[in-house]
């Protein structure tokens, strides 16, 4: 069986994108039944399905039992979960920031934690919105519904610049980054930086760069033709390959060969324009 993947990637309004870095549309079909990995990510996820509901028969939280959702979110997590599928997934997934979790549910990340939670919990009532995002006849026409509808619930609140500089660092780009420098940098100690860090984002300091760190290597492979995984190792900021494996079986509970053998989805989709996305 050969599977099909249409979508397409879009922007929100520059208005949202302190809050929300982007929406992704996807239409898989045609696959085996199977599951495969939720990652960790330095972005909160929100799914709205369009068709079937998702299933997730392990939650990143350990206590939580796995549930069957129309429409989720969930915070931050060092735990892979485990999504089973039918050969067909459809819906839109937003990547929201923790100042976007402040802004459109009212609580800091941390309150979501690891948990998935329905959507509604979090946002109030959203069922128009998935019939709205489900009548739609094309990618555009449903990132524009999300535009309007997150314009009209987003509610800008203060951030401690402090926090939210630290938080910039530890998640960002740079491989090499410490956090007793970053600590020292924004003026705190480094115990209050990580009491403070961790009641925001609901993980560490270190962990945050555990994620961004895992992030970055999660992207190179998923790339077509992805460099050998020893210079992905060095390109990402860990010690070596072994370093990167070790972290890997945390994070998404295999070593990243086993991952890029398992995984049967499109690595990288075909780019889609959004005008011509179904």
């Amino acid at each position: 069986m050969t599977g099909v993947s249409e979508g397409a990637s879009g922007l929100p309004d520059p208005r949202l994108r302190a809050y929300v870095l982007g929406y992704e549309g996807y239409l898989l079909r045609g696959f085996e039944p199977g599951t495969h990995v939720g990652m960790p990510a330095r972005a909160l996820t929100v799914i709205i399905t369009i068709d079937e509901p998702i299933r997730v028969p392990v939650s990143s939280h350990p206590e939580q039992a796995g549930g069957t959702w129309s429409m989720l979110a969930s915070g931050l997590t060092v735990r892979p979960a485990v999504i089973a599928h039918n050969g067909y997934q459809h819906g839109i997934q937003l990547d929201l920031t923790p100042l976007g979790c402040r802004a459109l549910f009212g609580v800091p990340t941390a309150a979501l934690g690891s948990w998935i939670v329905d959507l509604e919990e979090v946002l109030g009532p959203a069922g128009e919105l998935r019939e709205r995002l489900a009548a739609a006849a094309s990618w555009p026409r449903r990132f524009a519904i999300l535009d309007e509808v997150l314009l009209r619930r987003i509610h800008p609140v203060p951030w401690d610049p402090e926090l939210s500089h630290a938080w910039t660092l530890l998640s960002g780009p740079d491989p090499a980054v410490r956090v007793a420098a970053v600590a020292a940098e924004i003026g705190w100690s480094r115990r209050h930086l990580g009491n403070r860090f961790s009641a925001e984002f609901g993980v560490t300091p270190k962990d945050a760069v555990r994620i961004a760190r895992f992030e970055r290597s999660h992207r190179l492979l998923r790339l077509p033709d992805p460099p050998v995984l020893a210079e992905i190792a060095a390109l990402c900021g860990y010690y070596d390959q072994a370093h990167m494996a070790r972290e890997w079986r945390e994070l998404a509970g295999m070593p990243p060969s086993v991952w890029r053998e398992r995984e049967v989805f499109p690595f990288v989709q075909d780019p889609v324009p959004a005008e011509q996305g179904g």
